[in-house]
C-alpha cells in the first residue's frame, strides 16, 4: 500500500527536525504522529487516536486545536522540549492538491517570545559558549526583547561556573560539550553541542552581515576571538530556529566584568539575591523587597542591576545622584510612577514586530505608551543628574507613529486580521465602501425579497443563505404554480423548493467579493503600518531603554523614602563604617521597630571582625546584613542604616553554612575546604569576605 502524500511530507519534515516535537498543521489542528504522538499524548494528557496513512499499520496520532496551541506549547517548553511549528503557508481554498506546508519556527526554552510563557519580570536568556582551553567566549540573547550581549572569560576552568551563576539562562549551546562538563561539573542546564565546526571567519562574517558592520571593532568585539565565536554560533542558531531576520536584535552590548562587583555562585545563593535558598522562591529575596517598579521591563532591569552590581565609584555615584534627585523630589517621583502606569511592555512587543506577529492590540499598546512619553519628559527640567538627563534625552514620543496608529487602528480591534474590523472606520474611503457593501447586504436582501414577492405574488417567499448553496429563494409547495420561468431550481426539499436568479447570483458575487476585498485591503493597510514600525524600531528601542531605566531608578527612590534608607558615601581606602545597619529583608518581615540595628567598623588597620555567640544568636544574619548593605550600595541604592561609608569592593565572598554534597561525593568538610580555597585564590585587598565556622559558635 502506497503512503499518502500528506504523510510522506510529514515524515520528510520530521526527518529534518529529529530533535523536535513536530506540530503539523492540518486544518484547525496541529497534529502529531508516531513517536511524537505516543510521547506527547502522555505529557499533555491528550487522547491518542490513529490515522490510516498508507502504511501496514495505522499511525498513532494526537492533536491540539490551533487557537489553544500556546497553552500546550507552554507546558512542553516548561518540560524542556523543542517544538517545530509546521504551518500551512498556502490558502487551502486556492490550493491545488496537497496544501503547501513548512516549518516556520522552532520554539525552544530559550527562544520563547509569547508573553503567556514568560515571567514578565525576568529575562529569558539563551546562552552560547565557545570554550578553547583556558579562554571562553560567552553570548546571551533574550529573543523576547532583542537584548544580545557578549564577553570573554579568561581562566575559564576556574571562573566559568561563577560567571554562569549570574545568568539565569533557559537554554545552553556549547562548541565542546565534554570540555564544558569538565569546567562546570554541577551544571543545571543540559548543554547542546552546536557549531563545533564553525570557524572564526565564518562567525565574524555572520555577525558583520547582521549588524551591517565592517569589522569586529564596529560590533565591540575587537581582540575577543572567543566572544566572536560564541556570538556567531548564537546568531546562527537563532537564524536557524526563528527563521526570520531578527530585526529587533540591533546591537551587541558588551559585558565589562572589570566594572562590576563580582559575585560567585555561592555568594549569589547565600545572600538570596533573587530567590531564597530553601524553596527557590522570589518571596523573601532581596529582589522581592527592592522591586517596586511599575513596568515589567523596569523590573527586569532592576533584577539585572542586582545580579551585576556596579564596580566603579564614578558609575555608582552617578546612579546614586539620580536616586537622590528622585527621593528629594517625591512629588515628581509619584507623578513619574503614575505616568509609568500607562506604559506597556513595549520592549517585548518589539520582538513581535520582528517576527511579523504583531496585531492591532499590540499596536494600540505601543501608541498608548508613546502618548505617555511627553508628560514623562515634561516632569524633568533644569539641571538634572547625568543618568536622568541621558534617559530623558533618549525619550522619543514618536508622534507620527502614535498618530498613525490612533487614526488607523480601531479601538475595538480583534486579535486576528482575518476577522476584519482592525482598521478604524473612516480611515480609508475605499475600505469603507467595501464594508458598506458587505454590511448592508441584509437591507438589500430584504428589499429584494419584498420586490420578488410583489412581482410573483408569492406571499411567503423568502431569501436566505447557507454555505453550501449560497443565497437562494425558497418557495413552499402551495405556490409552485406562481414560480416564474426566470427562476432556476437549486434544491428540492420535502415541503419547498429552492431557486436562484441571475440577479441573486450577481448580488452574491458582489457581496462575497466585497468581504474578501475588504479583508485584503485591511491586510494591505496593516502591512504598511508594520513596515513603518520596522523602520522606527531603533527609535522605539531607545525609548524603551529610557523608560525602564527611569522606572528602576524610581523604584530605588521609592524604597529609600518608604524604608528610611540613607545615601551611602563611597571610599577606596578599604573602610566599611556602618551605623545602625539593618537587614533589608528581615527588618520588613518583623514587627515595626523590633529589629535591633548593628554597627560595623572595618578599615586597613582593623581588617577582621570576629563575632561570637551561641547557635541561632544571629551571627549569620549579621554577616548577610553587612554583605547586603555593601551590595545595595554598589547597585546604586540607598541602604538601611543611619550612616554608611562603604569601600568600593571588587568581590564579595561568602561561606555561610555548608552541608554534604552527596551527589558530588563531597562531605561537609570537603565542601567547606573547597569554598575556602576558592576565596584564598581569588580574594584581593578590595574584597569583602564573610566566613562562618559552622557548629563552633564562632564567626
Amino acid at each position: 500500500m502506497a503512503i499518502s502524500p500528506m504523510m510522506r511530507h510529514y515524515l520528510e519534515t520530521k526527518e529534518k527536525y529529529p530533535d523536535c516535537i513536530l506540530f503539523y498543521r492540518l486544518g484547525d489542528f496541529y497534529e502529531m504522529f508516531f513517536e511524537d504522538a505516543l510521547k506527547i499524548s502522555h505529557e499533555l494528557d491528550l487522547t491518542l487516536t490513529s490515522k490510516d496513512c498508507g502504511l501496514s499499520e495505522r499511525a498513532p496520532m494526537c492533536g491540539v486545536p490551533y487557537h489553544a496551541v500556546d497553552t500546550y506549547l507552554a507546558k512542553l517548553i516548561a518540560k524542556n522540549y523543542k517544538v517545530a511549528i509546521c504551518e500551512q503557508v498556502e490558502d487551502p481554498s486556492t490550493a491545488k492538491g496537497l496544501v503547501e506546508r513548512e516549518v516556520v519556527r522552532i520554539v525552544t526554552p530559550g527562544t520563547v517570545i509569547d508573553t503567556a510563557m514568560l515571567d514578565d519580570r525576568a529575562p529569558n536568556y539563551i546562552l552560547s559558549l565557545y570554550i578553547r582551553k583556558e579562554v571562553a567566549g560567552a553570548a546571551i540573547c533574550d529573543v523576547s526583547t532583542g537584548e544580545f550581549r557578549s564577553w570573554q572569560i579568561t581562566g575559564a576552568r576556574v571562573r566559568l561556573a561563577d560567571e554562569l551563576s549570574r545568568i539565569s539562562a533557559r537554554e545552553l549551546i556549547v562548541n565542546d560539550k565534554e570540555l564544558y562538563t569538565q569546567y562546570v561539573s554541577d551544571s543545571v542546564l543540559q548543554p547542546q553541542e552546536y557549531a563545533a565546526d564553525q570557524t572564526y571567519n565564518q562567525a565574524l562574517k555572520l555577525l558583520l552581515a547582521h549588524f551591517n558592520a565592517k569589522c569586529e571593532e564596529d560590533i565591540g568585539l575587537e581582540g575577543k576571538r572567543a566572544a566572536v565565536q560564541a556570538s556567531g554560533a548564537l546568531m546562527r542558531y537563532l537564524s536557524e530556529t526563528q527563521k526570520n531576520a531578527l530585526l529587533h536584535i540591533l546591537k551587541i552590548e558588551p559585558f565589562v566584568n572589570d566594572c562590576i562587583l563580582q559575585l560567585d555562585r555561592i555568594a549569589v545563593r547565600n545572600l538570596e539575591l533573587t530567590q531564597t535558598m530553601h524553596g527557590g522562591s522570589k518571596k523573601g529575596s532581596l529582589l522581592e523587597h527592592m522591586d517596586h517598579t511599575v513596568t515589567s521591563m523596569g523590573g527586569r532591569l532592576l533584577r539585572e542591576w542586582l545580579e551585576r552590581p556596579l564596580g566603579s565609584k564614578e558609575n555608582i555615584q552617578a546612579r546614586l545622584d539620580a536616586v537622590e534627585y528622585l527621593k528629594e523630589n517625591p512629588m515628581h517621583n509619584d507623578e513619574l510612577r503614575e505616568k509609568l502606569d500607562e506604559v506597556y511592555d513595549v520592549e517585548r512587543l518589539t520582538s513581535r514586530i520582528a517576527y511579523d506577529t504583531i496585531n492591532g492590540r499590540d499596536c494600540l499598546a505601543i501608541s498608548r505608551t508613546l502618548r505617555a512619553v511627553p508628560s514623562i519628559k515634561a516632569l524633568f527640567s533644569g539641571v538634572l543628574p547625568e543618568v536622568i538627563q541621558n534617559a530623558v534625552e533618549m525619550l522619543d514620543p514618536l508622534e507620527e507613529l502614535a498618530d498613525r496608529i490612533e487614526n488607523e487602528i480601531s479601538p475595538d480591534t480583534p486579535v486576528q486580521i482575518k476577522d476584519g474590523g482592525v482598521i478604524r472606520e473612516g480611515y480609508n474611503a475605499k475600505l469603507d465602501a467595501l464594508r458598506n457593501m458587505s454590511h448592508n447586504s441584509k437591507g438589500e436582501i430584504a428589499a429584494l425579497e419584498t420586490s420578488e414577492r410583489e412581482k410573483t405574488g408569492i406571499k411567503n417567499l423568502k431569501i436566505a443563505y447557507n454555505r453550501v448553496f449560497g443565497y437562494y429563494i425558497e418557495v413552499t409547495k402551495s405556490y409552485y404554480d406562481l414560480v416564474p420561468y426566470r427562476y432556476t431550481r437549486r434544491q428540492t426539499l420535502a415541503n419547498c423548493e429552492r431557486f436562484t436568479t441571475d440577479e441573486l447570483i450577481e448580488f452574491e458575487k458582489n457581496v462575497m467579493s466585497a468581504e474578501t476585498d475588504a479583508i485584503h485591503m485591511e491586510q494591505m493597510l496593516f502591512d504598511e503600518l508594520k513596515n513603518l514600525l520596522r523602520e522606527l524600531l531603533l527609535r522605539l528601542h531607545q525609548t524603551t531603554i529610557a523608560l525602564k531605566e527611569l522606572d528602576a531608578l524610581s523604584s530605588l527612590a521609592y524604597i529609600a523614602m518608604h524604608y528610611n534608607y540613607v545615601r551611602p558615601s563611597l571610599n577606596e581606602e578599604g573602610r566599611y563604617a556602618i551605623s545602625d545597619g539593618r537587614h533589608p529583608v528581615l527588618e520588613q518581615a518583623m514587627e515595626h521597630g523590633t529589629y535591633v540595628s548593628n554597627d560595623v567598623a572595618l578599615d586597613t588597620e582593623h581588617r577582621v571582625m570576629i563575632i561570637t555567640g551561641p547557635n541561632m544568636a544571629g551571627k549569620s544574619t549579621y554577616m548577610r546584613q553587612v554583605a547586603l548593605i555593601v551590595l545595595m550600595a554598589h547597585v546604586g541604592s540607598f541602604v538601611p542604616a543611619s550612616h554608611a561609608d562603604i569601600s568600593v569592593t571588587d568581590r564579595i565572598f561568602t561561606r555561610i553554612g555548608a552541608s554534604d554534597d552527596l551527589y558530588g561525593g563531597r562531605s561537609t568538610f570537603m565542601v567547606e575546604m573547597t569554598e575556602l580555597a576558592n576565596i584564598l585564590k581569588h580574594a584581593t585587598s578590595k574584597s569583602l569576605i564573610l566566613l562562618d565556622e559552622v557548629g563552633r559558635g564562632t564567626s
